[in-house]
């Protein structure tokens, strides 16, 4: 009888009082001998998992017993890391000097054994063994020699160039960008060496950017065959009449979608409905994928290993093919569609009282921009009156949401983003800031409302779920931001864990200010990374005692099965064992948290690389602009005409030698006292433009006065 991966791991954490051989293990669990052979492979299965080590002894141990972190490793530039521990045992992360890498690189999930750690002081380790490799080929630009050749990496986090021997360039010439395939990760004494397996051109040519960022992060581009089929099969059958089965007949609403204007895919939608009793009710509906993408199919498979739709500058790269995310899927206007729909009850002063969820058919009434739902609650434009009245009743809830969200101490990062307007070549035009609607917020409130409700219910029934984890950020980190916010006369409490409410008492005090922005950045930058987890953490961000992805289920896994799960337990009324479910929602997690940074890192470099290229065209203009990162090497410039970010590099400061102050934030004259900090005014001219290190210099034109309210310490190492 197969046992339990579980009681494997957890006989040698808790039981065993040292490592075993694979015998004695198997003697204190009970195996007998016709099932030692399975047992022997479950072992080796873990093992490859990282969630047993097997020493040279032969020795069977928990990682964490003999001093061990598994993890995924995170490098930074210069060839240090961190290794990300697959479960915190609240020690933090693992700090990998670059001479202790081994062979591991930006991404692998890896073993690391820890040899310094110090009560109070950061812990570090070196590699020992790659468990799995975060991608099997890398992107960079190909340089060729006599009798060979070298690839250098587009991610500058990977410091090593890879060996290409003589007749394995496919072809490439200098200055291509190839992706080239590693044959063999080399050690701590040699590089990695590779064979190019795809020219994607020129590094100027248009188009070739995104390409290598796309190839770059490993990024899935075709749906396999299989996959395409089966989502064009669900297509064509379109919303049969078994489909609407035990669903409620909601396509009397006015429902309507708020997304922006170019959005092919609508996964969500709002209504709201005056009831007899004086009462309303409003309708948050979200596409019900999961009633088209089976557990267990090719359509599910790959959107797990999908994990996410990933936004790039130029395109999107779905989760689910365009059959379901753009067609039979999406809530399109004037058609049938299957949703999942929460209906909320809304008292007299807009205070929500109760809740039901159901399994519906729906019909949304109007598609809607943001502008043009901002254009309604502005008064300026009118869609149709019965489209008007339902945002403008929405917006006044979503106030009420938004007011009670605020009370508890959730946290409102209000920082601009930004948008790069292409021509029809790809080549940008413009750099603009995003601007954030109160249309933005209304679907916002909303959907945190269904979110947060439909993991209040999971947790008061106890049903098994993937959440959405925000945990408190770690003591130093605090320590850092208080000490730089009191550089602008401002306060943060001295516990070593702060509420919500305290950070968010800080972030309203520097509402309006010059600061808003700098010191806004600077406590996200303290935060942790959310992430999925079985286990219910909470949300520090949102203050909320539990909180999950449920409204977006066409571009993120978590949220399809968030919607199998709630629909299962709270429709159907099945009882769900979490013995049952624990391992697939710990992959899933783990799974989607690993794919969402991806996404992200994926989302960020696009947009850099366009930012780059549309610098080189300002090659010496000149900008004022806002001293935004400080380093030891100089400091950052945000432009005011372009959401735009360069470096002034500290040799351009001749004036002095000048000394990097951490905990302020600044750089500071040995002689003169000048100082440089975060937040300070500049005039920056634009000297140089690297595409290949997407690197943007500037030099220093004239230091402005400071804002005014933007206050300096007194006293300190610096003065």
């Amino acid at each position: 009888m197969p046992i339990p991966a579980d009681t494997i791991v957890n006989y040698l954490r808790t039981i065993a009082g040292r490592p075993l051989k694979a015998k004695e293990l198997a003697r204190g669990l009970g195996i007998s001998t016709q099932d030692y052979p399975e047992f022997k492979a479950k072992l080796a299965e873990l093992e490859q998992q990282g969630l047993l080590y097997r020493a040279r002894s032969q020795r069977y141990a928990a990682p964490e017993r003999i001093n061990l972190v598994v993890g995924r490793l995170q490098t930074i530039r210069g060839g240090a890391g961190f290794v990300v521990p697959d479960e915190s045992d609240g020690a933090g992360d693992l700090y990998i000097p670059a001479h202790a890498m081994d062979s591991a690189v930006d991404g692998d999930r890896v073993i690391a054994r820890v040899e310094y750690r110090r009560r109070g002081q950061r812990q570090e380790g070196s590699i020992i063994k790659v468990l799995e490799r975060a991608r099997e080929s890398l992107v960079g630009v190909y340089h060729p020699e006599r009798n060979f050749g070298f690839v250098v990496p587009e991610d500058r986090k990977l410091t090593r160039n890879i060996f290409v021997p003589p007749g394995q360039d496919g072809g490439a010439g200098r200055g291509d960008v190839v992706v080239v395939r590693i044959t063999h990760w080399g050690d701590h004494h040699l590089g990695p060496t590779g064979e190019v397996e795809k020219v994607l051109g020129p590094a100027t040519e248009a188009g070739v950017d995104v390409l290598a960022v796309i190839y770059g992060h490993g990024l899935p581009l075709d749906f396999p065959a299989e996959v395409l089929e089966e989502a064009e099969a669900i297509r064509r059958a379109g919303v049969r009449p078994e489909d609407l089965e035990g669903r409620v007949d909601l396509r009397h609403l006015h429902v309507v979608t708020i997304d922006p204007a170019d959005a092919k895919d609508h996964d969500d939608a709002l209504s709201i409905e005056l009831l007899d009793d004086g009462t309303r009710e409003v309708g948050i509906h979200i596409a019900d994928i999961g009633h088209y993408v089976r557990e267990g199919s090719a359509l599910d498979a790959e959107a797990l290993r999908r994990g996410t739709s990933i936004y790039l500058v130029d395109r999107v790269i779905p989760m689910l093919p365009e059959a379901l995310s753009a067609d039979l899927g999406s809530l399109l206007p004037g058609e049938d569609r299957l949703a999942l729909s929460l209906l909320v009850r809304v008292d007299a002063d807009d205070v929500v009282r109760a809740h039901r969820l159901v399994r519906s058919v729906i019909r949304s009434r109007r598609k809607v921009s943001y502008d043009e739902a901002q254009q309604v609650i502005d008064g300026t434009d009118s869609i149709d009156p019965e489209t008007d009245r339902t945002i403008r009743e929405l917006v006044v809830i979503s106030r009420v949401l938004r007011e009670a969200r605020a009370a508890r101490g959730s946290l409102d990062f209000d920082l601009p983003e930004a948008r790069v307007v292409l021509n029809t070549q790809g080549e940008p035009t413009d750099i603009q800031r995003v601007l954030r609607l109160e249309s933005h917020r209304l679907i916002e409130d909303f959907m945190l409302l269904a979110n947060e409700t439909i993991a209040a219910e999971a947790v008061r029934r106890r049903i098994p779920m993937v959440y959405r984890v925000h945990e408190p950020p770690d003591g130093d980190r605090i320590e850092q931001l208080r000490e730089f916010v009191a550089a602008f006369g401002h306060r943060l409490s001295r516990r070593a864990e702060p509420t919500p409410k305290e950070i968010q008492r800080l972030l309203e005090r520097v509402r309006g200010r010059p600061e808003e922005n700098l010191i806004s950045t600077v406590v996200l930058r303290s935060m942790k990374q959310a992430r999925y987890s079985p286990e219910n953490l909470g949300h520090f961000g949102l203050a909320a005692r539990s909180y999950l992805h449920f409204t977006s289920p066409i571009r993120r896994y978590p949220d399809l099965m968030v919607h199998r799960l709630v629909a299962r337990a709270l429709i159907d009324g099945e009882s769900l064992e979490p013995d049952s479910l624990d391992e697939l929602l710990t992959t899933v997690a783990r799974i989607s948290s690993e794919r969402e940074r991806v996404a992200v890192e994926a989302e960020r470099d696009s947009v850099a690389l366009k930012k780059v290229e549309f610098m080189e065209r300002h090659l010496g203009d000149t900008f004022a602009g806002t001293i935004s990162g400080v380093t030891a090497y100089g400091f950052f410039v945000l432009l005011d005409d372009f959401f735009v970010e360069g470096l002034v590099h500290v040799s351009w400061l001749t004036d002095d030698y000048y000394l990097f102050i951490e905990e302020q934030f600044a750089l500071v004259g040995e002689r003169t006292r000048r100082r440089f900090q975060l937040g300070d005014r500049v005039e920056v001219q634009v000297t140089a433009v690297d595409r290949e290190e997407r690197r943007i210099d500037f030099r220093l034109v004239e230091a402005q006065r400071p804002r005014p309210g933007a206050r300096k310490r007194r006293g300190g190492a610096s003065d």
